[in-house]
C-alpha cells in the first residue's frame, strides 16, 4: 500500500510539472517554433523539472517524519514523473495533431533542416544525410504514435534520474543501529 503522503505529493507535483510543461510549450509555440530547436530550451525544462523534483522529495521526506526509504523516494518520484509526462504528452498530441497540424509540418521541416545542418558540420556522407531525411519524413516525431513512444522513452530516462534522486533523498541509517 502506498503511503498517502507519497501519493498526494507525487500526484500534486506531477500535475504541477505537467501544467508548467504545457505552459512552456504554449509560450514557445506562440512566440516562435524555431525555439523548439534551441538546446537551452531543453536545458531550462530539465532545470525546472529537476527543481520541482528536489522540492517534491524534500517536502515528502519532511512530511513523512520517519524512515524515507529508497523505495518510498523512488515511488514518489515515479508518480510525479509519470503524471507530469502524461499531461505534457497528451497536450502535445492535441496541439500538434488536432489544434494545429500545419505547425507540426513546419516544425518537422525546421527539424530536418537543423539535422541536415548539424550532419554537414560533422562531414556526414550525403547518403547518410539522405537516409536520415527520408526516415524523418516517414516518421514524424509529432505524430500520435511517436508521441506515445516518446512518453515511454522519457519515462525510462526519468526513472534513471529518479533512481539517483531516491538514493540521495532516502533516509540514511546510522551505523550505530
Amino acid at each position: 500500500m502506498i503511503n498517502e503522503i507519497i501519493k498526494k505529493n507525487g500526484v500534486t507535483f506531477g500535475v504541477i510539472n505537467g501544467i508548467v510543461s504545457c505552459m512552456i510549450i504554449s509560450i514557445i509555440y506562440a512566440i516562435d517554433l524555431n525555439l523548439f530547436l534551441k538546446w537551452w530550451i531543453t536545458l531550462v525544462i530539465i532545470v525546472i523539472s529537476l527543481t520541482l523534483s528536489i522540492i517534491l522529495l524534500s517536502k515528502t521526506k519532511k512530511e513523512i517524519q520517519s524512515d524515507f526509504s529508497f523505495k518510498d523516494a523512488f515511488t514518489t518520484y515515479f508518480i510525479y514523473a509519470a503524471i507530469g509526462l502524461l499531461i505534457s504528452t497528451l497536450f502535445n498530441i492535441v496541439l500538434w495533431n488536432f489544434i494545429d497540424p500545419s505547425a507540426k509540418e513546419t516544425l518537422n521541416e525546421l527539424t530536418i533542416k537543423y539535422t541536415v545542418s548539424m550532419m554537414q558540420k560533422f562531414n556526414t556522407p550525403a547518403s547518410a544525410i539522405n537516409e536520415t531525411i527520408k526516415g524523418m519524413k516517414e516518421n514524424s516525431q509529432f505524430d500520435i504514435d511517436s508521441q506515445l513512444k516518446g512518453y515511454f522513452f522519457n519515462l525510462l530516462i526519468s526513472c534513471i534520474f529518479g533512481l539517483i534522486m531516491a538514493a540521495f533523498f532516502k533516509t540514511r541509517r546510522s551505523s550505530q543501529e
